[in-house]
């Protein structure tokens, strides 16, 4: 499945870019790009894929994506009275010495959560919303500090959805601690073969009781239940970037069996993952790719 790579116009010493589109036709494929983005959509009706994610939308929608993350909207409609502003900022944001102010630990924690895409739903979408109307119709140095703003409702509001799984993001949890990354690094290293709870904790030498408070504390997951959504994410990734056969991609993602793999994939997605891979395909098509 070909995937575009945007050049964005977004300047080396630029902190953001703002873009609005009136009458907007959604007819880019679907595409990539090193930067940050946040997309305030009105008067919208159709689909949004982020990453291995597909919902319906309606009227309104405002998203988080991270770097690299593939994304596009789909009109029911070919002509739209939607209206876009999208803001654009740099994968190196607050990377210097503003990301090491305590102060900013909400949008650091922010923008690696939306590694995954983060959508917003009421009252924030509605709230944040007309604050990035605003934000297009000034620009000066207050501009950059009401854009901070934004970024810190969005990282404090209760109404956050993680949109992809972790790998067709190229996403994993990001933190200090060396602890949680060495286990990350087994799981997405061993992911195809089975997994033990007690190999795990012994790696970062902690009883199995103790390591999984440790994990669920740090990743918001069970063990268990984080490893089956690595595998989806896996499986995904093979189902849309491959012509594996899927008791091949099954085992591929570490599944037993092709029965579990299908009911999980069910569970987690909304759909076999044959039905999954034909309505992706079906949502992504354009007679130019």
């Amino acid at each position: 499945m070909k995937i575009i790579r945007e050049i964005t116009p977004l300047k080396s010493k630029d902190p953001f870019v703002i873009l609005r589109h009136e009458n907007a036709n959604f007819d880019y494929p679907l595409h990539v790009h090193p930067e940050y983005e946040i997309n305030f959509i009105t008067n919208f009706s159709g689909k949004r894929i982020v990453g291995d994610s597909i919902e319906d939308c309606e009227n309104t929608d405002l998203v988080l994506l991270g770097p690299h993350l593939q994304h596009m909207w789909k009109s029911e409609e070919l002509t739209t009275n939607a209206t876009v502003i999208t803001i654009q900022f740099p994968e190196l944001f607050l990377k210097s010495k503003f990301g090491n102010f305590d102060l900013f630990n909400e949008i650091t924690d922010l923008l690696a959560l939306s590694k995954r895409g983060i959508s917003f739903s009421n009252p924030t979408r509605d709230r944040v919303g007309k604050k990035i109307a605003q934000l297009y119709d000034s620009n000066s140095f207050c501009n950059f500090l009401f854009f901070l703003e934004i970024l810190q409702e969005l990282a404090t509001s209760p109404d956050k959805k993680k949109l992809s799984s972790s790998p067709i993001s190229n996403c994993s949890p990001e933190g200090k601690d060396l602890r949680i990354n060495s286990v990350i690094n087994y799981i997405e290293s061993n992911y195809s073969e089975e997994i033990k709870l007690s190999t795990v904790a012994e790696i970062i030498n902690m009883s199995e009781s103790a390591f999984s408070h440790f994990f669920k504390k740090r990743t918001s997951k069970s063990f268990t239940q984080y490893i089956l959504d690595y595998r989806i994410g896996i499986a995904t990734k093979l189902l849309l970037e491959t012509q594996m056969a899927i008791n091949e991609v099954s085992y591929r993602s570490g599944f037993k069996t092709l029965s579990n793999f299908n009911k999980t994939f069910k569970k987690k997605l909304g759909s076999t993952p044959k039905d999954y891979k034909q309505n992706y395909q079906k949502v992504t098509l354009h007679d130019y790719l």
